[in-house]
């Protein structure tokens, strides 16, 4: 498989750390990109139409995004648990979806503060956002006692929204409100699928 990926991006850390949790990491080739939200990188949208990353490209040229897609299609490969069948499938999507929305929120907000002028920056908007991501971080704090006894989907995809806090909103304390989050995620990014994934710039 053919990955586009960023390094600062938590959609790319997502994948990546649920490609060790399987054991295939070494099966993935990482092309590098300058994925940007205003500047189209015309060899990713080669692999996405939307221009984002991560885009992948299998052996037989099928092409695969988003990091949701790319995602279960590694853990059915690497005939992985990370996607469980039953009623805990819809748990674990619902926790990846809890994930990806705080995700969504804190780029937006980036993006807000770092692609547009002084002129036209809404602080309505960055406020709202921050809404979302502060109550999308107490449903964790109330649930972290079920994602928390598992490694899945849901379970990755949440410590990869936590790592981008830390990592673009260093000033933002999430952590005093929510003991058991913060106990939990400081186990959990030990494991070997996040330790090895944490973002950087350059």
């Amino acid at each position: 498989m053919e990955l586009f990926y960023a390094p600062t991006s938590p959609y790319v850390r997502k994948v990546m750390a649920c490609a060790i949790e399987l054991g295939i990491a070494d099966r993935i080739v990482k092309l590098p990109s300058a994925a940007h939200p205003l500047k189209r990188d015309a060899r990713i949208a080669s692999f996405n139409p939307l221009g984002k990353v991560p885009a992948a490209k299998l052996a037989d040229g099928t092409l695969l995004f988003d990091s949701r897609v790319i995602c279960e299609y590694l853990d059915d490969f690497g005939r992985g648990s990370l996607f469980p069948r039953g009623p805990e499938r819809w748990k674990v999507l619902t926790e990846q979806a809890l994930g990806d929305g705080l995700l969504d929120a804190a780029l937006l907000t980036r993006y807000e503060n770092t692609c547009r002028s002084d002129e036209i920056r809404s602080a309505e908007w960055i406020d709202g956002q921050m809404t979302k991501i502060a109550a999308a971080l107490d449903q964790m704090e109330n649930d972290v006692a079920v994602f928390g006894t598992r490694i899945s989907i849901g379970s990755l995809t949440i410590a990869c929204a936590l790592g981008y806090l830390d990592f673009r909103f260093a000033s933002f304390d999430w952590r005093s409100s929510r003991p058991a989050l913060t106990d939990w995620f400081a186990t959990v990014s030990e494991r070997p699928s996040l330790r090895d994934t944490i973002p950087a710039e350059g």
